[in-house]
């Protein structure tokens, strides 16, 4: 354990935890545990997802350092690849492709590490890590031992799954078990990624996984501040849904509001809200809202997590005044 240890965040906030500890393996990690009781304690990635809201945290913090890519099954259409909760998320994604394997490549470029990916269930251009996902391997914080979760034992919904509901804060992911596809498909159900392939002079039926990987790298680079410049936590806020009632009055009011008809009623784009109301480059403090995307936050230089609170309280009020709709952060505030 080390102690008053700086963590590792997008958002560029300086925080330190009062104990830190770094494992390889799942046996490192397990004779951690031990140490864990009777104190707050944490898991982090890379970081890419929280906002902490002070500059301490007072309890543990652990991070994994697994980072082996293992093959452990082969078929005909598809195979299996267990990965270590520590590698980077975008790294699985670019060896994947190199591997001829395919299923991740929508969200390439998305920032933070493989066992947050199965904890969060992140997601983007109409795929979602939960579409690939076929196991997940855990250690339990509680007793020390192994589970795996099957996908749907995981109850997989929009960011997020049963680590960020009932079973919050006892099971800690070690490996990912992916199951992708010896043969390309694009997916391209997000109907604005064919019109960014068309503009770019590629016919979305005949575009490769590289040149699929490729676009999306650079719309997110074109859209998203890079986070080793610009502190931020990527999509602040979780798009939300409203009921068909709800949708239909909001449409008199906005005849051109951009949606999205999802299982459970109408998805309505966050970041045009928040832009409806005004906030899209405007400061709050010593953060603020991306002047290219009004669905991230960013350190203005400076900022600490309160800052960052203030501005998402300011922005969710005035959303909820305007148009009657709660928002909720995509991003974990960590008190």
């Amino acid at each position: 354990m080390k102690k008053m240890h700086p963590v590792q965040n997008t958002f560029h906030i300086e925080v330190k935890a009062r104990e830190y500890a770094e494992y390889d393996s799942v046996e490192a990690l397990r004779q951690l545990l031990p140490l864990l009781h009777g104190k707050k304690w944490m898991h982090v990635g890379a970081g890419s997802n929280l906002v902490f809201l002070h500059d301490v945290y007072d309890g543990v913090v652990l991070h994994s350092a697994i980072r082996q890519i293992e093959e452990v099954r082969r078929e005909d259409r598809y195979v299996w690849l267990k990965v270590g909760a520590g590698v980077v998320w975008d790294d699985l994604v670019q060896q994947s492709l190199d591997r001829g394997l395919y299923g991740l490549e929508n969200l390439s470029l998305i920032p933070g590490e493989v066992g947050a990916s199965a904890v969060q269930n992140v997601g983007a251009y109409g795929v979602e890590a939960a579409d690939c996902i076929a196991e997940v391997h855990t250690l339990d914080a509680e007793s020390g031992e192994q589970r795996i979760f099957t996908a749907e034992q995981c109850q997989y919904a929009y960011r997020s799954s049963i680590f960020k509901t009932t079973c919050r804060g006892r099971y800690i992911v070690t490996h990912v078990v992916y199951r992708l596809c010896r043969d390309f498909k694009p997916n391209l159900t997000y109907v604005a990624l064919s019109r960014e392939l068309e503009a770019r002079g590629i016919r979305p039926d005949a575009v490769t996984a590289k040149q699929m990987r490729d676009v999306i790298v650079q719309v997110r680079r074109a859209k998203l501040p890079d986070p080793a410049d610009t502190g931020s936590a990527g999509s602040f806020f979780m798009n939300p849904v409203v009921t068909p009632q709800a949708f239909a009055a909001l449409q008199q009011q906005h005849p051109d509001a951009p949606h999205y008809e999802v299982p459970h009623g109408v998805k309505v784009p966050a970041g045009w809200l928040i832009q409806q109301c005004g906030w899209r480059g405007r400061q709050l403090g010593r953060a603020g809202v991306y002047s290219k995307q009004a669905l991230v936050l960013v350190n203005m230089g400076g900022a600490d997590g309160q800052d960052v609170l203030r501005l998402c309280q300011a922005i969710q009020h005035d959303v909820h005044e305007r148009f009657g709709i709660d928002l909720h952060p995509e991003a974990n505030l960590i008190d």
